[in-house]
């Protein structure tokens, strides 16, 4: 098994001295939106800024409704119109501090590490963190549970994804007895070897030959969401292919699908990246992730998502300062945002679960649903206070809805006090559809409410041009 520790470039410790010397200011306003509060953040401009604010205001579960992005320069604006989790202002003495810390030189230290089956030991954390990828199947993730408590380890916590019959996984897990994470070298190989085994199948790439990535323990620490932006990206979920070749192309599918165009702006020499697809919690989040570790700046940009439907636009370039310049990198920038917005797209039955914890719980849940026929597309696992608090997003084994017999029995095996099925209201879903494919013909540039060249109308909007030049005077 290989041990890898990364040290920092001298680039970065250069820029983590002008991070120091030039913090993000960040102020928060409630007095001039009568729903919103809007956050403020300005500073000098830094490759990856943009995706560290984005990700620390829903770390904090905050909504942003509204983003208006400028960085076209040494320094860069970003205002943000956000609610909570009900709607609610935010009213919290210090948020401006808590943001402002997330941004200091600390949020800027990590290496984004790659592989393909890695097992991370964060031990001021006290857990040990796996990550998985590979060729999604029915049951996959049980048989992973299984393993995982027959060799002693309990899951913490662990977040699913799965998109384009790929799947990729990241788990927190401790040693059974000791309940400290697990350093022992030889357990960790045996966990990767056999973990390895059930994947077995994932690691033939499309030429017949075998993927040469192995496992890595390694000193260092990613977002996790991020991360699993990463893993899937590298896996090429991103590939049209598998859907084409199995026909998934009903109108159901083709209303859900998101619409992205990529369009040269010879003006200012951009690329212009126009997305517009149903609205969800962490899209912004989603998309700013995926243009960032393609290795593009988004220079300007805007987001609204304050009804059914979302819509944003970036003005990018490739870090090496130019604007996209093929056809096949445009449809590579398309394919990949797609991919990034449906592989958080919550499809499938949702059932909550809730029970006090123990060793063996996710193998014996996943179990009985492996049993009746449950395939299980997305999951989150957390553990608080001794109680584990799960949600499955559950299909058959061919991706149709469970039928509703199917999962009162299930209940009935775990407890209908235990398992709860959530967000299941199928004419409130049709009413969403039906608000996106009516208005689907109407480009968000004819609705006069989303292009970057009406953005500067907007009294919001003038209100933060306003203060970005107020921050230099």
């Amino acid at each position: 098994m290989d041990f890898r520790y990364f040290s920092m470039p001298t680039d970065d410790e250069f820029e983590k001295l002008l991070i120091r010397m030039n913090p993000p200011r960040v102020t928060v306003d409630n007095s001039s939106s009568k729903t919103d509060t809007l956050i403020k953040v300005d500073g000098a401009n830094r490759r990856g800024i943009l995706l560290k604010m984005v990700q620390t205001l829903i770390d904090m579960n905050i909504i942003i409704n509204r983003a208006y992005i400028s960085s076209d320069g040494e320094w860069f604006m970003d205002v943000f119109h956000c609610t909570d989790q009900n709607g609610n202002k935010l009213l919290e003495d210090n948020l401006a501090d808590r943001i402002q810390q997330s941004l200091g030189p600390a949020a800027f230290g990590f290496q984004a590490l790659r592989r393909s089956i890695g097992v991370e030991v964060e031990s001021i954390l006290e857990h040990t963190t796996i990550e998985l990828t590979g060729k999604d199947r029915p049951g996959l993730l049980s048989e992973i549970f299984a393993i995982l408590a027959d060799l002693k380890c309990n899951v913490l916590a662990a977040e699913v994804w799965t998109h384009n019959s790929r799947m990729a996984s990241v788990l927190y897990i401790t040693d059974e007895a000791t309940k400290l994470p697990i350093n022992n070298p030889e357990h960790l190989a045996k966990i990767k070897q056999l973990l390895f085994y059930i994947l077995r199948g994932d690691i033939e790439n499309k030429s017949g030959g075998v993927d040469a990535n192995t496992a890595v323990v390694s000193v260092g620490s990613t977002h996790k969401e991020r991360r699993l932006h990463q893993m899937m990206y590298a896996n090429r979920d991103y590939d049209t292919c598998d859907e084409d070749c199995n026909g998934s192309t009903s109108d159901e599918s083709n209303k859900k699908k998101p619409i992205v165009t990529v369009d040269y702006c010879a003006d200012k020499v951009y690329t212009v990246v126009n997305l517009r697809c149903l609205d969800r919690p962490k899209l912004l989040f989603d998309a700013v992730c995926t243009l960032t570790d393609m290795q593009y700046v988004v220079y300007h940009g805007t987001a609204i998502a304050e009804g059914p439907e979302a819509y944003q636009e970036y003005y990018i370039r490739h870090i090496d300062g130019y604007p996209i310049s093929s056809e096949a990198e445009r449809q590579r920038v398309i394919h990949c945002l797609e991919a990034a917005i449906k592989r958080r797209t919550s499809e499938g039955i949702q059932l909550e679960f809730c029970c006090e914890d123990r060793v063996g719980l996710l193998s014996d849940v996943t179990r009985i649903f492996r049993e009746n026929g449950f395939s299980v597309i997305r999951a989150e696992v957390t553990t608080r206070d001794c109680k584990a608090m799960n949600v499955f997003y559950v299909a058959d084994a061919y991706g149709a809805p469970v039928k509703t017999e199917t999962i009162e029995a299930v209940r009935k095996e775990i407890g209908f006090t235990i398992l709860h099925v959530k967000n299941n209201d199928n004419n409130n879903n049709n009413n969403v559809m039906n608000a996106f494919s009516s208005s689907k013909d109407t480009t968000p540039q004819e609705s006069g409410t989303f292009s970057l060249s009406n953005l500067f109308k907007m009294r919001s909007v003038k209100f933060f041009c306003k203060s970005f030049m107020g921050s230099f005077s």
